[in-house]
């Protein structure tokens, strides 16, 4: 790393649920460097199973403050905390440092679901789901940090009123390099739902629900690119870091991952994974009671969109050893084999309870949409991957994607068309495809929502 040492280079962390992860780059973007620490292997003094602790009623899970965690996340700081940061010896580890600095020693993470009751007294309190979604940008969710801080208020009111500061896992890591407090990012403080994302100030109504006192606990957020100060002296003497380092904002791994990607205005990125997840960058976004707004980490005045699909990778593999002898190269060879549009066939395929929407079970339709017990083989796995697509467009534009070019109105088509990004060629469009589509996707949104309704509990 040393030849890198005079140039201008960036240091970045990724505080997973797993492991912690280190990479540096320099102002090309190169990477020149990269570690990781694993939880379970590397520090098996905490006991964590997959990097947390699963408590007895299936519902909490949490870490521990001292190794560290993920995204939702939240780090109590005991009163006094801040002192000890700002006068940390370099001669000591943190750990031996900081051990007596927080008010609740295991905290809350994303995995956690035992807040229920405090979503819906969210909620309430505001409106309703749609009410919280169009203020905050999401509707109520277990792992958002408001509904852990009003948990923890009910259930220890002592460890709350002993805390000075609340800390999201990315604004405490932020402040340990910072040797102070870190001001949480407006992107992760919109994961909470405490923040109005319009105004990008912390909810009076949603922090009122919460708890009380609870703003001058989280302090002020700024935008998620800020230079929030110099690093630690700490740093510098025990590691050697250069005194003139500046510690920019820590953000979550959701906004992290659009910055990382360089999307751009218009731009979706899909990662198809155990549940597929969708980013968009948005304009003008459109909160719904599915899916999360939050402020854009890159540009302070747009917005990006985060759709999770819970039935992804393990979906597909399914469908492939049910109608394809466990074999991708049938499964494709299916795709290749049948139309466009799946003769108007249509389906949803939900194993577990899928987020957007929120349906389980498999559910087929034929072309006069009567709902039909199966499938051919081949039908089968069209229905699926064409289901799984056509979702993920509709609901991104039910959160406000579109692909559109802004222009005067005097301005003639040909003018217009000029504005436009040299387009990028991915893949070629099979002919036909838009005008398949175009009627299909009517269609999937119509027999989503008669789906949605049929298998809604009645409580709902």
């Amino acid at each position: 790393m040393a030849e890198h040492s005079a140039r201008h280079c960036c240091l970045g962390w990724d505080f997973s649920t797993q492991q912690v992860k280190v990479v540096a780059v320099d102002a090309e973007l190169n990477v020149f460097y990269e570690d990781s620490v694993h939880f379970d292997r590397d520090l098996p003094e905490f006991r964590t199973q997959g990097g947390v602790h699963v408590h007895e009623d299936g519902l909490t899970v949490t870490s521990p403050v001292l190794m560290w965690v993920q995204q939702h996340g939240s780090v109590y700081w005991k009163a006094g905390a801040n002192q000890v940061l700002t006068s940390l010896t370099p001669d000591l580890l943190l750990r031996e440092q900081l051990q007596a600095c927080f008010s609740i020693s295991d905290s809350p993470v994303w995995m956690d679901s035992s807040t229920t009751a405090q979503c819906r007294q969210l909620e309430a309190t505001v409106g309703g789901a749609q009410a919280l979604s169009s203020l905050t940008g999401s509707r109520a969710y277990e792992r958002f940090t408001g509904n852990q801080i009003a948990k923890i208020y009910q259930k220890n009111p002592e460890a709350y009123s002993r805390t000075e500061r609340i800390s999201l896992v990315s604004s405490f890591a932020a402040s340990l390099f910072l040797g102070s407090y870190s001001p949480i990012d407006h992107s992760d403080g919109s994961g909470m739902n405490l923040l109005q994302i319009q105004d990008k100030v912390w909810s009076q109504a949603c922090l009122g629900a919460c708890a009380p006192g609870l703003e001058e606990k989280l302090g002020q957020p700024v935008p998620s690119c800020s230079v929030v100060g110099a690093i630690s002296s700490y740093f510098v003497q025990r590691y050697g870091f250069p005194a003139g380092c500046k510690v920019v904002a820590f953000t979550g791994d959701n906004p992290a991952s659009l910055a990382g990607m360089r999307l751009e205005e218009g731009d979706i990125a899909v990662s198809l994974g155990t549940s597929d997840t969708l980013f968009l960058w948005l304009q003008e976004p459109m909160p719904a009671l599915e899916g999360h707004i939050f402020c854009n980490p890159v540009d302070p005045q747009h917005y990006m969109a985060l759709l999770c699909f819970k039935n992804g990778s393990l979906m597909r593999e399914k469908i492939r050893d049910e109608s394809a002898s466990r074999s991708w190269s049938e499964f494709s060879k299916a795709l290749r084999s049948t139309e466009l549009g799946n003769g108007g066939n249509l389906g949803f395929y939900f194993d577990v309870m899928e987020i957007t929407p929120e349906i389980i079970g498999r559910h087929r339709f034929n072309a006069e949409n009567h709902e039909v017990s199966a499938f051919p083989w081949d039908v089968e796995i069209r229905a699926l991957i064409e289901g799984q697509f056509m979702a993920k467009k509709i609901h991104a534009e039910g959160l406000g994607y579109r692909v559109s070019l802004a222009a005067g109105t005097n301005m003639p088509f040909s003018e217009v068309v000029k504005l436009a990004p040299n387009p990028r060629l991915a893949a070629t469009p099979t002919p036909g495809a838009f005008q398949v589509y175009e009627a299909l996707l009517q269609r999937y949104a119509v027999l989503e929502q008669r789906v949605l309704t049929q298998t809604r509990r009645p409580s709902e």
